[in-house]
């Protein structure tokens, strides 16, 4: 059976090739000024750094964690194709920029100990403008779906955001070893993932 290519196939095949490093948060993390680097480079200080793929179009933080490099050991240990980069605090946001505008601006909330199972996202009314960096992009792709921790771009996607496409205001995920039961005032959508959603309740 021949997969249909989806809002996330599309997202890639639909880019100008010149434009695909906007994928690669190693090189999107160094045009930030960022303390990064590629597995296999020294940390400049011993500390939690945050590694990840350098390119992951599955999105929601797949093969991201928590590590503590020192300066003195190689990082060629670490995952091929991961890179690590200082840590950011703060609120975890998701924005739509519709022709550079911002459009819809989301927070995510979830345990401190995972990137990829999350508790819930609602919209909030918040604004970011778009960034900088992506002045020339914004306004060749209609949509342009960054990610922010505090106030720290970490992630470009050149769609939008999924999860809101229902008009809704909030989005629970509902995992494959979770019972279904929807609290009042939601409605339950099935809209499984690889990362074990099997749904989730919106309204």
């Amino acid at each position: 059976m021949v997969k249909t290519p989806d809002k996330f196939d599309q997202e890639w095949l639909n880019t100008d090739p010149k434009d695909l490093w906007i994928f690669d948060k190693l090189i999107l993390s160094t045009k930030l000024g960022y303390i990064c680097g590629p597995t296999g480079n020294d940390v400049p200080e011993d500390g939690y750094y945050v590694v990840r793929p350098c390119v992951n179009m599955l999105g929601l933080g797949l093969g991201a964690s928590l590590e503590f490099l020192r300066k003195d050991v190689w990082t060629d240990y670490l995952p091929v194709g991961t890179f690590w980069c200082e840590q950011f605090k703060g609120d975890h946001i998701s924005v739509d920029y519709h022709w550079n505008k911002p459009h819809l601006t989301v927070q995510g909330f979830k345990s401190e100990y995972t990137y990829t199972r999350w508790d819930k996202w609602v919209k909030i009314d918040h604004c970011f403008d778009a960034p900088p960096i992506l002045n020339t992009l914004s306004k060749q792709y209609e949509w342009v779906n960054c990610e922010y921790i505090g106030d720290k771009l970490i992630e470009v996607h050149l769609r939008s955001n999924p999860d809101f496409d229902y008009d809704n205001t909030e989005f629970i995920p509902v995992w494959k070893n979770q019972s279904v039961n929807i609290p009042e005032g939601y409605r339950y959508i099935k809209c499984p993932d690889i990362h074990g959603r099997i749904g989730a309740y919106i309204k």
